[in-house]
């Protein structure tokens, strides 16, 4: 089936609406609507990702527990209630087989499946699938009657728990229903309240359109993204954009998975046990008989979409994907059919009753069939999608297909494994899982840390230390560009990286560029010797992040003013093997703006948006990003010694002078590169050359939601003591971003 390719503006915009004047059709004299700022200049700078998810939209106390709510359930009679619920068919929505098994992992599967390492967003950690665009995706179709399957379960335990963590537990009660052991689970996933705005999921205005993510051929899928097409999870299922080519699949399967950290034996693991279960609905064309997704669809749908008026529209009636029929012929048990099926029979291009092409064994096969949806004394032929036979024609594909045939125990204990991986991958350290049924092996893609088995520092012990790094003779730039450097990886969106581990010293950051390797080795060193020198107990850890501290301090007193930064110790040292190297490597920042630093592949990449985008990772206000910058530019902590941005005659002094000097009309400022990335300032009295900057800079003084902020710092009354205290507390912030045992 070729897929239709739908206009975004024709879904926000029906017939239904334009004639409707209480769906936006005439009456717009109402607040939110009207001509909007951004419809006037579209290329203003969007600040808005720094203000999602504050407490204005949640319905919960901002004292309130989660993990001590979840804690309080029940949960053996939970998993109970929601394995019951398994067989319990609803006649509004009735089971496929008469069990939800294989539906409710469909869920699960594209809860978790939006993931991607590039920068951590996606994933099942949030609850996104609930809202726009997610809940809407065309590779999501039906998803929502999943969601209100569960809704009794949700309804009894209420905010005790997330529909995050339900979603994720109902797949895995789904496989043990089965017959499937699973590897283990974690909740702790808390939900948010209003759309992610803050994800790219690419710039297509056409769903499943991928016209814009592909810059050279097929093989330069853009990153961050890690799905083919705009509006799936993974591949299309019936080939290259809609083609089909098994080698083209596979190919795509690797780009495609390997965005979610996955190899070619997970690969394998994952698509042959996902498809064990259940089947694929294309019972007619859905041009015909499918209405509009459930954020398109008319109110008195009550949140569901896809509305399929062929014949009963549920069953052996269902349209979803356009691909029609079962995998195995047993789609509701976990057995090791799935590669037998697929390896001793032979397959034929055919193409489905909704249009879609999809591979069938051939008559002369003799293979077995499937009961239908609807009567188990019925029977329909098997299928397989394009990405199926990619499994048993790509030549890497098919040894592990082969191998898994014939040791079914590898192929259980693998997808085990990558299904924990695939659902649990976005929550951070093992340390914030909740439950029973949490693992006691730790796996290296949860960068795994040493116990810390009590250890601390007290303060007279702090105080030592800070006393032995000052006269170690390193300046307040070196000493708080390390720290930054190593707790400015964190990454909010899936609670990795961070200053906890101290792994700036370990590959591959410890030769990261924008860590100047030459002068982090230099300062490192200092520090071992300290360290190695102490009559106690010290991480490089504490010690890398207590370094930070001295140096605002030290540039506090020699602007006259006595600060304490907080510190708080217990962080501990990884180990270079418990360390994945791949993985980590897509921690290094493309631009860090907080350092005034673009990489050359993002030459040319406005330097404002990707601060902007590295402090909605650091889980930073607007005013913190704000003070951050003004606080490190004064410092001297840009990457390489660059002077960009330094407005100051007296780096290494901790003053609001980043603010004042930017916003003295004194100077003038023209760009001295032909794409305005970098400029000069003028002193338009003395006619004299002064200070340099870059975008990251002059945006404080540009954009006006910044500017107002800047004028707070800069004002000469209270605006310094403001800024210092900001700033301070920022600091500290991104000091002990991953820090979740304080969090508790």
């Amino acid at each position: 089936m070729k897929e239709k390719h739908t206009n975004v503006w024709d879904i926000n915009h029906s017939s239904a609406t334009a004639k409707c004047p209480f769906l936006g059709g005439t009456q717009q004299n109402t607040a939110g609507n009207g001509t909007s700022v951004r419809d006037w200049w579209p290329n203003e700078l969007k600040l808005n990702i720094l203000r999602q998810h504050s407490e204005k939209s949640n319905p919960f106390h901002k004292d309130f527990d989660y993990a001590k709510a979840f804690n309080s359930i029940d949960f053996p009679t939970l998993k109970n209630e929601v394995i019951a619920l398994m067989t319990n068919s609803q006649e509004w929505w009735p089971a496929d087989y008469g069990h939800y098994g294989p539906f409710l992992i469909r869920m699960a599967w594209h809860s978790a499946g939006t993931y991607r390492i590039g920068d951590g967003r996606g994933g099942s950690s949030s609850g996104s699938q609930r809202f726009a665009p997610l809940n809407s995706w065309p590779d999501n179709g039906n998803l929502d009657k999943a969601r209100l399957l569960l809704w009794p379960v949700k309804k009894k335990y209420g905010k005790s728990l997330s529909w995050a963590d339900l979603m994720i537990l109902a797949g895995n009660c789904a496989l043990e229903s089965m017959g499937f052991k699973t590897f283990g689970y974690g909740a702790g996933r808390e939900d948010i309240w209003e759309p992610e705005q803050d994800i790219y999921w690419g710039s297509e205005t056409e769903w499943l359109a991928n016209d814009k993510r592909y810059a050279e051929g097929r093989d330069k899928l853009e990153a961050p993204l890690g799905a083919t097409n705009h509006g799936l999870i993974y591949v299309n299922p019936e080939g290259p954009d809609g083609t089909s080519d098994p080698i083209g699949s596979a190919r795509d399967m690797r780009e495609t998975f390997g965005r979610m950290a996955m190899n070619d034996e997970e690969i394998v693991a994952l698509t042959a046990g996902g498809h064990t279960f259940g089947k694929a609905h294309g019972a007619a064309d859905p041009d015909r008989y499918v209405g509009p997704e459930p954020h398109g669809a008319p109110m008195e749908q009550m949140s569901m979409g896809w509305k399929n008026h062929y014949n009963t529209g549920v069953l052996d009636h269902a349209i979803t994907s356009g691909l029609e029929g079962a995998w195995t012929p047993t789609p509701t048990q976990w057995d090791d059919t799935y590669f037998k099926v697929l390896l001793e029979y032979d397959w034929e291009l055919t193409v489905s009753p909704a249009g879609a092409s999809q591979w069938t064994p051939t008559q002369t096969s003799g293979a077995p069939k499937a009961p239908t949806a609807g009567d188990a004394s019925k029977s329909q032929a098997l299928m397989m999608t394009d990405a199926d036979m990619a499994l048993k024609i790509d030549p890497e594909f098919l040894k592990i297909s082969k191998r898994f045939k014939e040791h079914p125990e590898q192929l259980e204990d693998a997808f085990a494994r990558a299904w924990y991986k695939l659902t649990h991958r976005d929550m951070g350290p093992v340390s914030r899982y909740l439950g029973p049924e949490v693992p006691t092996e730790e796996l290296l893609w949860q960068d795994p840390l040493p116990e810390t088995n009590g250890y601390t520092l007290n303060d007279e012990q702090v105080a030592s230390l800070k006393n032995s790094i000052w006269g170690t003779g390193l300046s307040v730039s070196e000493l708080v560009s390390i720290s930054w450097a190593s707790a400015s990886t964190f990454r909010n969106s899936d609670k990795r990286g961070g200053a906890n581990g101290g792994r700036i010293r370990l590959a591959p950051q410890n030769n990261w560029e924008v860590n100047n390797p030459e002068q982090l080795h230099k300062v490192l060193n200092t520090l071992k010797s300290i360290q190695d020198q102490s009559d106690f107990e010290v991480s490089m850890a504490d010690l890398i992040v207590l370094c930070g501290s001295v140096g605002i301090e030290q540039a506090a007193k020699e602007a006259g003013k006595e600060v304490q930064v907080p510190f708080t110790p217990g962080r501990v040292d990884a180990l270079q093997e418990k360390t994945d190297v791949d993985s980590f490597g897509y921690l290094e920042p493309r631009a860090d703006g907080f350092r005034n630093y673009v990489s050359k592949a993002q030459e040319g990449t406005a330097a404002e948006e990707m601060l902007i985008d590295r402090a909605q990772l650091l889980d930073l206000s607007i005013p913190e990003m704000t003070a951050l910058v003004g606080g490190l530019r004064v410092l001297d902590a840009n990457y390489d010694g660059s002077k960009n941005g330094v407005f100051t005659d007296k780096p290494g002094v901790l003053s609001n002078d980043f603010f004042t000097n930017l916003l003295d009309f004194t100077y003038t400022w023209r760009s001295i590169d032909e794409n305005s990335i970098t400029f000069k300032g003028k002193n338009r009295i003395t006619g004299e050359d002064t200070y340099t900057a870059t975008r990251a800079d002059l945006i404080f003084g540009s954009n006006t939601e910044l500017r107002a902020i800047a004028e707070e710092y800069a004002a000469e009354h209270g605006g310094e003591e403001l800024f210092i205290e900001q700033f301070i507390n920022a600091f500290v912030k991104v000091m002990n971003a991953d820090r979740f045992d304080l969090k508790s």
